[in-house]
C-alpha cells in the first residue's frame, strides 16, 4: 500500500497556554483517527541547520516546514482527504501532501 507524507508548513503560534493545549487536544484526536494508517504521526521538527553546496553551515532553513506525518492509504486521494481534516489547517498551517517512492532494494 502506498505511503504518503504530510507535511506542515507555517501556522500561527497560540496565544495563550490554554489555547495551545486545546490545539493539541483537537491535534491528538485526529491522529488517533487516522489508526493503523499512521505509520509515523508526529513528527515536529526543530533547530534546522542547512548545508550548503560550498560545505558551509547556516541556521534555519529554506522553508517554514515545521514537522511531518507519514500515513499509508489506498490512493492520493484518501491522503488529501485526511489531509484536509488536519486541525493544523485551523491554525493558519498548510499541508503539502507528497506520495513516498520505494527505492529499489530498500525497505
Amino acid at each position: 500500500m502506498p505511503r504518503y507524507m504530510i507535511t506542515y508548513l507555517g501556522g500561527d503560534q497560540p496565544s495563550s497556554p490554554e489555547e495551545g493545549k486545546q490545539h493539541m487536544a483537537k491535534y491528538m484526536d485526529w491522529l488517533s483517527s487516522l489508526g493503523d494508517s499512521a505509520v509515523s504521526p508526529a513528527n515536529p521538527l526543530k533547530n534546522t541547520s542547512t548545508v550548503n553546496p560550498d560545505g558551509t553551515v547556516t541556521t534555519g532553513g529554506s522553508t517554514r516546514m515545521s514537522g511531518y506525518t507519514i500515513i499509508e492509504v489506498d490512493s492520493m486521494d484518501a491522503a488529501l482527504s485526511i489531509a484536509k481534516s488536519c486541525p493544523f489547517l485551523d491554525i493558519g498551517g498548510s499541508l503539502e501532501v507528497s506520495e513516498l517512492v520505494e527505492m529499489p532494494g530498500h525497505k
